[in-house]
């Protein structure tokens, strides 16, 4: 096991983080550019199309692998040792399961069996059991778990270890280590997949960098330099392009993620955080941190068409299975936010706990789990 010393909480839009472990300052160095491609915006694509990555979450109706489970809301709280429960029929706390030091994203499991608590401080995964919303007594060792993705063919784990600057690709039932990656960047810290599955993008905030990795040689193949502060990604519906919330160009950055370049900018508001499609998949919602507000961006124009003023520093987003309530942690106000899509407004505040963050809204419509806070295809 690998020993920090001298290293603080580390979450989206922390200062950067020197990990003084020489294992990993030692750890290969990667050639990344200097300088932001030059090229010119393209032509928007058409948010629908004859391929739609997220066509098994548009109706709302749920996996047969989740029938039976109760609605639930878990909201890891940070700052502390806690993962609160919402029913989200009454908008109450019914519940607080006691997990590690630090839980910063809750995870579906890719089968939608299960979900992972990511306990970055106590370096484990808790495991929730969506049957009866209760711990289920298995605790997963693992290094530095800030984030945890899974392969579209559920053959790998994909464990963000931001503190130590490296991915750990896993055997998701053994738990076994594959292969490490190191990232000699501060910050990498989301992520998503091609639409074949074959490469993701992944951020590293503090660089403004965004590396592509192969899913099958797990190793780096390529770079973009965005800018600014790259937080979370996701791929568009017709998998031609992947936005990227750029928090330190309060905006969106689309890229092209087979040529690696940046087509264009789309600006939305201070600190854009974190994205969510919605369920007609027309639209992406993006969390403006800094300004209290979501903007709602056309995927078919690529233009940011509205913004809701919640209040607050909305964080990271989840739907609910109709799409009518866009459900939001409030970082920095230890609050949950439940919005109406329909009109963009605040249906309700709830108090949840200190430092809430990658809250997870299960069972929710989808086929298989990518991870995350609840990335469904």
């Amino acid at each position: 096991m690998v020993v920090l010393a001298g290293v603080g909480a580390v979450s989206c839009g922390s200062p950067q983080v020197v990990v003084r472990d020489a294992a990993v300052n030692n750890a290969p160095t990667v050639d990344v550019p200097t300088n932001p491609p030059t090229n010119p915006p393209t032509s928007p694509v058409a948010a629908t199309g004859t391929r739609n990555v997220y066509a098994a979450t548009m109706s709302g109706k749920l996996s047969p692998a989740v029938q039976g489970m109760p609605f639930r809301v878990y909201v890891p709280n940070s700052d502390g040792t806690t993962v609160s429960v919402i029913d989200p029929a009454t908008f109450t706390v019914i519940d607080h399961l006691g997990v590690g030091r630090f839980p910063e994203h809750i995870a579906p499991a890719h089968d939608l069996s299960k979900l992972y608590v990511d306990n970055e401080g106590t370096w484990s995964l808790s495991v929730i059991d969506p049957t009866t919303a209760k711990l289920s007594g298995d605790l997963i060792p693992l290094p530095d778990p800030y984030n945890l993705y899974f392969t579209p063919d559920g053959t790998k784990a994909i464990v963000v270890q931001e503190r130590l600057r490296r991915l750990e690709f896993r055997d998701p039932t053994t738990w076994k280590v594959i292969k490490d990656l190191p990232i000699s960047i501060n910050g990498i810290d989301h992520l998503d997949f091609s639409a074949d599955g074959k490469y993701f993008l992944i951020t590293t905030e503090y660089s403004g960098m965004v590396a592509k990795v192969d899913v099958d040689t797990m190793t780096v193949v390529g770079w973009v330099k965005v800018g600014g502060l790259p937080i979370d990604v996701r791929l568009s519906p017709d998998g031609t392009v992947f936005y990227i919330a750029n928090q330190g160009r309060s905006g969106v950055s689309v890229v092209d993620g087979e040529t690696l370049k940046e087509v264009q900018f789309i600006n939305t508001g201070r600190g854009a955080h974190g994205l969510y499609v919605s369920r007609d998949t027309r639209s992406m919602y993006v969390s403006n941190r800094l300004e209290g507000t979501i903007s709602v961006i056309d995927m078919a124009t690529r233009t940011a068409v509205t913004k809701w003023k919640v209040g607050g520093s909305p964080d990271m987003l989840q739907l609910n299975p109709d799409g009518t309530q866009l459900w939001m942690s409030s970082r920095y106000d230890a609050t949950v936010i439940v919005v109406d899509t329909a009109t963009g407004t605040v249906i309700k505040r709830i108090y949840s706990g200190s430092g809430d963050h990658g809250l997870c809204y299960f069972p929710a419509p989808g086929n298989i789990s990518l991870g995350h806070n609840g990335v469904y295809r």
